[in-house]
């Protein structure tokens, strides 16, 4: 008789989501009475602009609302998101190259398992988001680093890229604002990647779930606005959670090539049908009502931003570039690895980490969860007292 392991191989090889576990154990611990400062989650601290929350409220009331629809999103849907990928990216595309997704992550998973094969490699610009390479891994497919230090603003270069791709290679993955570091590709960057990635037959997964968080004046312009052609062989994935504080209502979306869509599609049907139908709706009024409310956020991004960058770097052995998009810093703490601080003598970020929380219950995220050690990613998408506690704590500790 054949023995079989209790679970499968290819899901007990997944980890769990190192941002969640972070923000899991820092809300426990706020939970019994500790008062954490906690820089761990990606989320947004302001609530749901109320016009979204109130088309919700009106749908939830509606009949028609509580019932099935089509697995790849409502209609209406999917016609705002197409008008957004014009206005954002600068792409035209028919509301039949749209699938609207259970948040940015499940639009990831799709569009990875809707690509790869078992085998095929993806280039995954190193620091990443902890999801990537597990959604990869998942497809069957192999994640291929390619890293980019604080001496690079976090940004890999087309050489570096040339040099990780082999025959197997078949995705870039390609996300501008970053989620660690929030990097930004200039035009120019962003070009000469796409017109790489054109020239060598790549697919393109770019993540532009930050598009509209950025700073300076500055545009996340779109690979696919920088080299049209790349637009056949691309996918985009976003949603609503950041841009919006909507991280709870779970709506995301993919666009591209419609034969890529359509597979997708047919994977959704089977594996979540469509998304709630009240969280379409309130998706419908973030995307076409006033924009007034994501202006506000951004400009408290802004100023928090400024803010956390200036006072970390205060701290000697700490260099925090300053990031031009979505609402994390991703500092290189290498110089305070190898000494002493309180009677503990960290080796690397993730025993840095758990040094910080222990001895002044501040809760950040350590560099291995997106690549290699030396870095910790910390949001401030948190209020701004909390954000101003948590870093004089910091600065107390390694002065």
């Amino acid at each position: 008789m054949t023995e079989h392991s209790r679970i499968s191989r290819r899901i007990a090889a997944i980890a769990e989501s190192a941002t969640l576990k972070v923000d899991a154990k820092a809300k426990a611990l706020q939970a019994a009475g500790r008062p954490v400062v906690s820089y761990a989650a990606g989320e947004p601290d302001f609530p749901t602009p109320a016009h979204i929350v109130e088309a919700a409220a009106v749908a939830v009331r509606d009949p028609k609302n509580h019932r099935y629809t089509p697995a790849a999103g409502l209609p209406e849907l999917r016609a705002a998101i197409a008008e957004k990928t014009l206005r954002d990216s600068g792409l035209a595309v028919e509301p039949s190259q749209v699938i609207v997704t259970n948040g940015g992550k499940q639009a990831v998973y799709e569009a990875f398992a809707t690509l790869l094969d078992p085998g095929d490699e993806v280039l995954v610009p190193t620091p990443f988001w902890t999801t990537y390479p597990e959604a990869i891994a998942l497809a069957g497919g192999v994640p291929v680093q390619v890293f980019a230090g604080s001496d690079q603003d976090y940004l890999v270069t087309v050489e570096q890229l040339e040099a990780a791709r082999t025959p197997r290679s078949k995705v870039l993955l390609f996300v501008s604002p970053s989620n660690p570091t929030g990097a930004v590709y200039s035009p120019e960057q962003t070009k000469a990647i796409g017109e790489w990635a054109l020239e060598n037959g790549l697919w393109v997964v770019s993540d532009e779930i930050y598009q509209n968080l950025v700073y300076d004046g500055l545009r996340a312009q779109s690979i696919v606005e920088a080299v049209p052609a790349l637009a056949d062989r691309t996918l985009l994935v976003n949603g609503v959670a950041k841009t919006y504080a909507m991280t709870g209502w779970r709506v995301g979306w993919m666009v591209g090539p419609l034969d890529a869509i359509k597979a997708a599609s047919n994977l959704q049907s089977h594996l979540s049908s469509n998304v709630a139908n009240v969280s379409q709706r309130a998706a419908i009024a973030a995307l076409t009502g006033p924009q007034d409310t994501v202006d506000v956020m951004r400009a408290t991004y802004d100023r928090r931003r400024r803010f956390i960058v200036a006072e970390l770097n205060k701290i000697p052995g700490v260099h925090t570039p300053l990031p031009e998009g979505a609402f994390y810093v991703y500092p290189d703490v290498t110089g305070l690895l190898g000494r002493e601080w309180g009677g503990v003598t960290p080796t690397t970020s993730l025993e840095l980490a758990d040094l910080i929380l222990d001895q002044v219950e501040v809760a950040t995220v350590p560099g291995e969860a997106f690549g290699p050690s030396g870095f910790l990613r910390l949001s401030y998408a948190l209020g701004d007292d909390a954000l101003a506690e948590g870093v004089a704590r910091l600065q107390k500790l390694f002065s």
